[in-house]
């Protein structure tokens, strides 16, 4: 005869669902303490290598800053002209928010060029390897536009100042215009981009391709257009990532990575 059949029923059953209540809590924590908290990126996340990345290509007349979630990533070598095709790899996160900051050679005063002979025009045009690319559903807005009303003779210029948050994640582009698009023949670009596979991308601009000379492009990139179940690198730095580089042999006092 056990001391539990002296106890009142009662008791032996608070008894027992206190022992399934610590038993219950236990698994719970051990379950917890299993799993990384919210936010945090898993433990052993691998070293990130080329093939986790996109190719960035971006072609535009005259120049461009590209940012891509707040960080900068490319700006284009050359202020003028010849014109190039820029290409970059970046480690793709999503949502993605593309920002750029476009501008047409212009002088800041009359809104022409070579010279003050001449009215240019702009264009610009991007295809990432994720398969995101321009095209009338970007924000465009302008910033700068000359010479007013395409008077040459008297040119003037209007400016408004930059957001100082324009390339943010965060930043409100609601009320800002829809890019306009426009064709090859409209943009008329040099060499180099037909030396770069473009496809399914498209020219953009705002309103006005030849006065307006200061635009930036504002695009969310909800989910890879591809499909693909990219890796998200973005919290790299806050563990310890499986698999760290090997040293390859030192060649000319200089390690390799």
């Amino acid at each position: 005869m056990t001391c539990f059949e002296f106890m009142p029923s009662d008791l032996r059953l608070r008894r027992r669902l206190l022992s399934a209540a610590m038993l219950a809590t236990a698994v719970l924590t051990v379950a917890l303490l299993a799993r990384p908290l919210a936010g945090q990126p898993p433990e052993g996340l691998r070293k990130p290598a080329l093939t986790d990345t996109v190719r960035a290509l971006v072609y535009a007349d005259n120049w461009f800053m590209l940012y891509v979630n707040g960080q900068l990533v490319a700006v284009d070598s050359i202020a003028f002209i010849p014109h190039n095709v820029i290409e970059v790899d970046l480690l793709p996160t999503y949502p993605m928010t593309i920002a750029v900051l476009a501008k047409d050679n212009a002088d800041p005063k009359t809104g022409m060029e070579y010279a003050n002979s001449n009215i240019g025009d702009g264009g610009f045009i991007l295809k990432f390897g994720d398969g995101t690319v321009t095209d009338g559903s970007w924000r465009a807005r302008c910033f700068s536009r000359g010479p007013i009303d395409g008077d040459t003779a008297n040119p003037r210029v209007e400016n408004e100042p930059l957001p100082d948050d324009w390339f943010a994640v965060g930043f409100d582009d609601s009320a800002w215009p829809v890019a306009r698009e426009y064709s090859e023949e409209e943009i008329a670009p040099k060499q180099p981009y037909f030396d770069t596979d473009f496809s399914g991308a498209t020219f953009i601009w705002s309103d006005d391709l030849r006065l307006d000379n200061t635009v930036v492009f504002r695009k969310v990139i909800e989910s890879p257009p591809d499909g693909r179940a990219w890796t998200d690198f973005s919290r790299i730095n806050e563990v310890v990532p499986a698999g760290p580089a090997r040293r390859g042999p030192r060649r000319g006092g200089r390690s390799q990575r």
